[in-house]
């Protein structure tokens, strides 16, 4: 039997005792992170009734869970993962490399151009623990999560991106205010402390 490392435990212990894990739990979310989206939701007003929204990383589902309460009956919600996901009722799902140019193709052809009200970006890369590799990894999953934001939104239209502070972070930024009206860095209360993450808010998409 496969013992696992002192890290791995703490996590794991850490994992269990965390009162965002404890409430997803209890409420029938597929993880914590939904609490990230509710907080930044509540604050800024992001999603709203007949809302289409395009979720990208969006395994195990708790962010098109909580998409597809927020845009009711007369909304979509889109996903794509590279991982599967158990499908979500009222929740459209590609599975898929989004990095992969013909996985990209597919994600626009279910959203079409400029139809888009909200997308949604929780991706993150397979952490090596090395921030040389894992840093450059993650803006590259961000940076693909803007363009495609430019690709698909409406003018007017709003963007979340998970990224992490550290080398390109600035680059993102600046490339999000060329494309944005109003651009804002969130780090939510049930993002952990010892994360880098931080959530790009990019509002009110220009037309290019």
């Amino acid at each position: 039997m496969t013992r696992r490392s002192k890290s791995s435990r703490r996590w794991l212990r850490e994992h269990f005792a965390d009162p965002f894990v404890k409430r997803a739990q209890a409420a029938g979310w597929r993880s914590r992170a939904v609490f990230k989206l509710e907080e930044i939701d509540r604050r800024e007003h992001l999603l709203g009734p007949g809302m289409t929204v395009l979720d990208l990383g969006a395994a195990p589902g708790a962010w098109s869970q909580y998409a597809r309460r927020r845009v009711g009956r007369s909304g979509r919600v889109i996903a794509s993962d590279i991982l599967a996901m158990e499908a979500v009722p009222g929740v459209d799902f590609l599975q898929g490399d989004f990095r992969d140019a013909a996985v990209l193709e597919r994600i626009l052809a279910l959203t079409g151009s400029g139809t888009v009200d909200v997308v949604l970006s929780d991706m993150a890369p397979n952490l090596s623990g090395m921030d040389v590799i894992d840093q450059p990894r993650a803006m590259h999953l961000a940076e693909l999560a803007l363009d495609t934001a430019g690709r698909v939104l409406k003018p007017g239209g709003n963007a979340l991106i998970k990224t992490f502070q550290g080398a390109g972070f600035q680059q993102l930024v600046a490339a999000a205010r060329q494309r944005f009206a109003r651009v804002r860095c969130l780090k939510p209360e049930a993002s952990r402390a010892r994360s880098a993450e931080t959530y790009l808010l990019a509002m009110g998409a220009r037309m290019v």
